[in-house]
């Protein structure tokens, strides 16, 4: 089994019911506002080495975690901090991971145009000329995977970590038992 190393994971929730960005940016050192950019502010931590991006809404999109923990840890020294700027914080804010990102190496090389043929080209992307990866897209769990002629694949889209171990498996058996892995 390949080993999987997770690279990033993108997770959601909702910090209160409205957020004055102004006032964060002006308070908090590590904020980045330019509403004329972008309407979010960037909260950027170095350790957890992530960036949370902070709306108007009270909702947020945190990037650049590892692990869940991590995640978890950033969201709860934001909320702490928002608290103390006066913000009506919710208690215990639920997180939703929208998008787990891994690597992983299948060990050997890989034809690519021999894979497109093997894998059905109902579930592959391959154009070659355009990008040096192949995109496989997996049906159960719902991912999808960068397969490249060096071995290295990319996994993305998966909700859960289990999801992207099972995929990588699944797509490295597959590979093996059509002896496409040399």
């Amino acid at each position: 089994m390949p080993e999987v190393i997770v690279v990033n994971i993108v997770a959601s929730t909702s910090f209160a019911e409205k957020l004055d960005l102004d006032v964060i940016a002006q308070s908090v050192e590590e904020a980045e506002y330019e509403p004329e950019q972008f309407p979010g502010l960037v909260y950027r931590l170095g350790t957890p080495k992530t960036a949370t991006l902070l709306f108007r809404s009270g909702k947020a999109n945190c990037t650049g975690a590892k692990n869940i923990e991590d995640v978890r840890t950033t969201i709860n020294i934001i909320a702490e901090k928002l608290k103390k700027l006066g913000v009506e914080v919710y208690s215990n804010p639920e997180i939703v991971i929208q998008n787990i990102v891994a690597i992983s190496d299948l060990g050997g090389e890989l034809n690519l145009n021999e894979v497109a043929m093997a894998l059905g080209l109902e579930n592959v992307e391959y154009e070659p000329e355009q990008f040096p990866g192949l995109v496989y897209r997996i049906r159960e769990p719902r991912v999808a995977m960068l397969l490249f002629g060096s071995g290295k694949i990319v996994c993305t889209g998966a909700r859960k970590i289990d999801d992207v171990s099972l995929a990588v498996d699944k797509l490295s058996e597959e590979l093996i038992s059509l002896g496409l892995i040399h």
